[in-house]
């Protein structure tokens, strides 16, 4: 009988805490970080700020959580793109272009990532430990195209620089394609980013 009541109120608890996450992540959508408050969470989750407290210590730790789940929502993503690829080549091109396409599917995660706030972007942080985490996490996501230049040949230096100049490359094509400035250029974001990945398995498969 104990374990059962145990059992019902940890459902319970994790079903509020999910109507709350999913609830922040609308909120932290709309407002941003910066511009969210723990009581427009709170309504929109249909409980009290107080209430909230209960499952989070503060607004930063809510976020943590909603960015936890994003990233692993991109990791998972990015790991079956890689499990059904070949060769060292396709395993590079699928991992670098199911990341573009996580975020270019999802713009609102891509805000997530990169904390951004209403009237701009600014360096942010969520408390260092949480940070380390979420980094950490981050990297994973990024880790399957190291791995796989690192079985093209190149180095482990080498390979970690283009995971780095991977994720600048699809950053500031997924910039260009949420803002819609993209259009400017009359160019195809996806097709941008195939072609530059194209390049960099080139180079490494010459070299």
């Amino acid at each position: 009988m104990v374990e059962k009541r145990q059992s019902r109120r940890a459902a319970v608890n994790g079903h509020k805490r999910e109507l709350i996450l999913n609830a922040a992540k609308q909120v932290f959508a709309e407002e941003g970080l910066e511009g969210a408050s723990l009581r427009a969470i709170a309504v929109r989750a249909g409980y009290t700020a107080a209430a909230l407290y209960f499952h989070f210590e503060s607004k930063e730790a809510i976020y943590a959580e909603v960015l936890k789940a994003s990233l692993a929502s991109l990791g998972a993503a990015v790991d079956r793109a890689v499990a059904v690829a070949k060769t060292p080549a396709q395993k590079l091109k699928a991992a670098a272009m199911s990341f573009f396409r996580f975020y270019a599917e999802n713009p609102q995660d891509l805000d997530l990532g990169f904390y951004l706030f209403r009237g701009g972007m600014k360096p942010a942080g969520l408390g260092h430990q949480r940070d380390e985490v979420l980094n950490a996490a981050l990297e994973a996501a990024l880790r399957p195209i190291a791995v796989a230049a690192i079985d093209l040949g190149a180095s482990r230096q080498k390979a970690n620089l283009l995971m780095v100049d991977c994720f600048a490359h699809a950053t500031g094509l997924l910039l260009l394609l949420h803002t819609g400035r993209i259009r400017m250029f009359g160019a195809s974001a996806p097709d941008l980013m195939e072609a530059y990945v194209k390049d960099r398995i080139s180079h490494l498969s010459e070299g």
